[in-house]
């Protein structure tokens, strides 16, 4: 048994003081006491907030963070920007996978992360041919995640075409596409590898409409991993009007009207939505999965967020192209963007509420649910995934209770983390993660040799 003393808590319910919490030794919460006696616990915080899930990564782009800001085309957009990505990951080995996973993981428990959504879809070498292990590209996530102590929801992609229509794919794809066989065999595979992972969870990942057929859909769906699933959808304006054009209806439309989306589903961007689809998206139970950061940089718009909170849909924010790594950031962002949309101030908050809990409380639910996590609340039975803020940081000196969520997401940001545990085990101390000097020496290594060949 593990005790932890923290003198605040966020607990389900609301703040509490004095909160004595216990967990075994597997790292689950079997205890939570308030307003108790401080009796030599084995860890201590001023303030403690539950662990937020990532729900939405591309660990191998944290590599390209910063190298694709110039404009090599009249017109510049997500598209142009994909051909640099595929370009970039033809350089890539297991072993570099492993080495970029790992400080993108370092950085997000450094973030107040616990937990990540890894949308794997680096499967094949970079000749394009499959390996003999079909799982080795895969055992680069799972070495960055034995690294780090990052809780893992894995989501190995199905890619198989290239565009509606079942386009035949484009030669810059050959490292994601698979056949159903192999993506079942793929599969297989990686439960095997994962299976002396902690609290580790397996979903399904069908990339996209443009990227998967009718026929790959239902199949893949049929595969025995009853997880999460989560898909790329309505992203960019194209691809609803590619959508349109072959379906005859926009993605996330056609989608509900052909698929049983419930509450297993992440939709993750879903940019682009008409008043009809954000009402039938917010009934289905499903989470639509918020990157902020990345859909600025990507140019991809503003998800009607305020919209859908009206309707009581449910998001989660993830860190998807790792271009920077921040809960604080990614959630300034998705409340700032609809501020610049509607020209008005707390949009998301209902009137009395704070801003800060209201989208910290969003991040918390919604990145469980769609990592499919027993995580996201200092409870009973919830893994014991906590996160501590410094009450000296500037920005929450004299604050207490939700201002101290409002400091930290709004003023603040990642140098107001101060320790965080992952199943009970202490990864991040004073603001660093345990192995800081070893990962950022080996991702220098890594970065020196595919940057500059």
């Amino acid at each position: 048994m593990t005790r932890f003393f923290f003198e605040n808590a966020l607990l389900p319910d609301g703040w509490a003081k004095n909160v004595l919490t216990e967990t075994d030794g597997s790292g689950w919460i079997t205890s939570v006491m308030v307003n108790s006696i401080l009796d030599r616990p084995d860890h201590r915080a001023a303030i403690a907030v539950p662990g937020v899930p990532n729900c939405h990564s591309h660990a191998f782009q944290r590599a390209m963070a910063g190298l694709a800001e110039f404009r090599s085309q009249s017109v510049d957009s997500f598209w142009t920007w994909r051909d640099l990505m595929y370009r970039f990951v033809d350089k890539l080995t297991p072993e570099d996978l492993a080495a970029i996973a790992a400080q993108a993981y370092m950085e997000m428990l450094e973030a107040g992360f616990t937990a990540v959504a890894e949308f794997h879809y680096l499967h094949h070498a970079p000749d394009r041919r499959p390996f003999d292990d079909v799982g080795e590209m895969s055992g680069g996530i799972i070495q960055a995640v034995q690294q780090t102590g990052i809780g893992l929801t894995l989501l190995p992609v199905f890619y198989e075409c290239s565009g509606f229509g079942s386009m035949v794919p484009d030669p810059a794809q050959g490292r994601f596409v698979n056949t159903l066989h192999r993506y079942g065999q793929l599969i297989e595979r990686t439960l095997s590898m994962m299976k002396d992972l902690p609290d580790a969870v397996m979903g399904l990942a069908p990339h996209s409409l443009r990227a998967v057929t009718p026929e790959g859909l239902n199949g893949m769906l049929s595969l025995p991993c009853a997880g999460a699933i989560h898909i790329h959808i309505a992203e960019q304006v194209r691809e609803v009007d590619e959508c349109l054009a072959w379906y005859g209806a926009r993605p996330v439309a056609w989608l509900l009207d052909n698929f049983p989306v419930d509450e297993r589903w992440c939709l993750v961007h879903a940019t682009h939505l008409d008043r009809m689809e954000i009402r039938q998206l917010a009934n289905s139970g499903a989470v639509v999965g918020l990157c902020p950061i990345t859909e600025a940089n990507l140019g991809d718009g503003i998800f009607e967020a305020v919209s859908f909170f009206d309707q009581g849909g449910l998001i989660g924010i993830g860190s998807d192209s790792n271009i920077a790594i921040g809960v604080a950031d990614e959630l300034r962002l998705l409340e700032y963007s609809q501020r610049l949309r509607d020209h008005g101030r707390n949009r998301l908050a209902a009137e009395g509420q704070s801003s800060g809990r209201t989208l910290f409380d969003h991040a918390l639910k919604g990145g469980a649910k769609a990592g499919d996590r027993r995580s996201g609340r200092i409870e009973v039975g919830y893994r014991a995934d906590f996160v501590s803020l410094d009450q000296d940081h500037p920005d929450l000196l004299s604050r207490q209770g939700d201002a101290w969520l409002d400091g930290w997401i709004f003023a603040g940001g990642n140098n107001v983390v101060k320790d965080v545990w992952v199943g009970g085990r202490h990864v991040v101390r004073d603001g660093l993660h345990f192995a800081r000097n070893g990962i950022a020496l080996e991702y220098a290594k890594i970065l020196s040799r595919i940057v500059t060949s």
